[in-house]
C-alpha cells in the first residue's frame, strides 16, 4: 500500500550514542534520499558499446541534501546555529497517533554538515529557506 509524504519529518540527533531524535523544522518538501550509484566508464578503444562498472553512490548529487522550510526568524537563527558542526540528522516516514514523529514507515540516519539559506521570494508568496546538509557518513536505512 502506497503512502503520503503528509508526515515525513527532518530530525537532529543529540550527542548521545545512539542519538536521540527530536523534530529539527517542519520542511517543505525533501530530496531523492537513495540513488543509483555513478557509472565508471570502462570502454576500450575495441569495444564497439560502452561499457561500465558500477561507481558509488552521491545521494546529494553532488549539491548538498535539500530540504525546503517555511522561513522563521527563530528557526533560521536556531538553523544558523547549527552551521558546520557535524551533527547526526535523521529522515523519519511517519509518526504515532499523537503525532510524536517514530519513523514506522522508515528511517534515514546519516552524520552531516548543515547550512541554511533564505530562499528568493516573489509577491504575494511565503517567505522560504533551504537547508542542505551535506552527508558527513554514508546513510543507513531502517
Amino acid at each position: 500500500m502506497a503512502i503520503s509524504t503528509y508526515g515525513v519529518y527532518l530530525m537532529k540527533g543529540s550527542a548521545a550514542t545512539p542519538p536521540v531524535y527530536t523534530k529539527l523544522v517542519d520542511i517543505k518538501g525533501y530530496p531523492d534520499l537513495d540513488s543509483a550509484p555513478e557509472l565508471l566508464d570502462t570502454t576500450t578503444l575495441s569495444d564497439a558499446m560502452r561499457t561500465y562498472i558500477l561507481g558509488i553512490k552521491d545521494p546529494a548529487g553532488g549539491s548538498g541534501l535539500q530540504f525546503p522550510a517555511n522561513y522563521t526568524y527563530a528557526d533560521y537563527t536556531a538553523l544558523k546555529a547549527l552551521e558546520g558542526v557535524e551533527t547526526p540528522y535523521a529522515i523519519y516516514f511517519g509518526h504515532d497517533s499523537g503525532g510524536t514523529p517514530d519513523g514506522h514507515d522508515g528511517k534515514w540516519e546519516f552524520k552531516g554538515m548543515l547550512s541554511v539559506g533564505v530562499s528568493a521570494g516573489n509577491v504575494n508568496e511565503v517567505a522560504n529557506m533551504t537547508i542542505t546538509i551535506a552527508p558527513t557518513t554514508e546513510m543507513s536505512f531502517s
